[in-house]
């Protein structure tokens, strides 16, 4: 991995093999609030680590006691309407066009690797919209969670309207998108928003344990082209998703990882997968 310095974010490398990624939002004093430095940073660095070989799974987290409160709200005040409704943003949606996943901060769903969310602490309104633009949520027992928008005068934008049902079911999408409230970890963990809740000085460790787990132990092919079938299979027909099923399972089956995958169990011993 290229060791470029970024103002606004730090990335390290973790686990037994130095394969997970460790993204950390860094403006502990703002509570990681976004600034559209940190918001080009924030692309540039996940781009590049999927570019990264050898680089198997990014966790996303943030410094301090915060995960991401948001857009920072003095960047929020001056935000010209007309970016929003940029040519690029507001193209036809179109799910063969994988170069951005069509819109400006759901490009997490395009990379090939798993992205974890460590949730340390406030995730509200872009906050939010990074976690369940991850593939999977852990928060700490000191995590908090609100959309925000509609206390701002706000929609919910960047997709969070049809992320959220999906994730939480319709009740609680309307809840949480109505009343702006502040969910903590316990009850986000009852509703479904987060997968696991852990105390807060271990947040950290069980996640990259979990994250290393995935980066030594289970294919990077394999994971690649789960992801995009759990990403794009809302918009198939069971029809069109078994089709799609199938003819990946025929290139699985040609593919070196599965004769690893193979051979591996076969002699009982740790797999070496290559991603090929």
């Amino acid at each position: 991995m290229s060791q470029k310095t970024y103002q606004e974010l730090t990335v390290t490398l973790a686990g037994r093999s130095g394969r997970v990624a460790i993204v950390t939002m860094n403006r502990p004093d703002k509570l990681n609030a976004l600034t559209q430095v940190m918001e080009t940073e924030l692309r540039d660095a996940m781009e590049a680590l999927d570019r990264d070989e050898e680089v198997r799974v990014i966790v996303l987290t943030g410094a301090g006691k915060g995960f991401c409160a948001g857009m920072d709200i003095n960047a929020l005040e001056i935000l010209p309407p007309d970016d929003i409704r940029a040519a690029r943003w507001m193209r036809p949606f179109d799910m063969n066009r994988r170069a951005d996943y069509q819109t400006r901060y759901g490009y997490f769903p395009a990379l090939r690797k798993p992205i974890i969310s460590a949730i340390n602490g406030a995730a509200a309104g872009l906050g939010l919209v990074f976690a369940l633009y991850s593939d999977m949520r852990f928060a700490s027992e000191k995590a908090a969670f609100s959309t925000a928008f509609a206390r701002r005068g706000l929609i919910a934008e960047h997709g969070i309207g049809w992320m959220l049902p999906r994730v939480v079911g319709p009740g609680h999408a309307a809840d949480l998108l109505y009343s702006a409230r502040k969910v903590l970890a316990d009850e986000a963990l009852r509703m479904g928003l987060v997968d696991r809740v852990y105390d807060a000085d271990a947040l950290m460790t069980e996640t990259v344990a979990y994250a290393d787990d995935l980066a030594e132990n289970v294919s990077p092919r394999s994971i690649g082209v789960i992801k995009r079938q759990l990403w794009e299979q809302p918009f198939q027909s069971l029809a069109d998703a078994t089709r799609v099923a199938n003819a990946e399972m025929f290139e699985s089956i040609q593919s070196e990882d599965f004769t690893e995958g193979v051979a591996h169990f076969i002699e009982r011993r740790p797999a070496r997968f290559t991603g090929r």
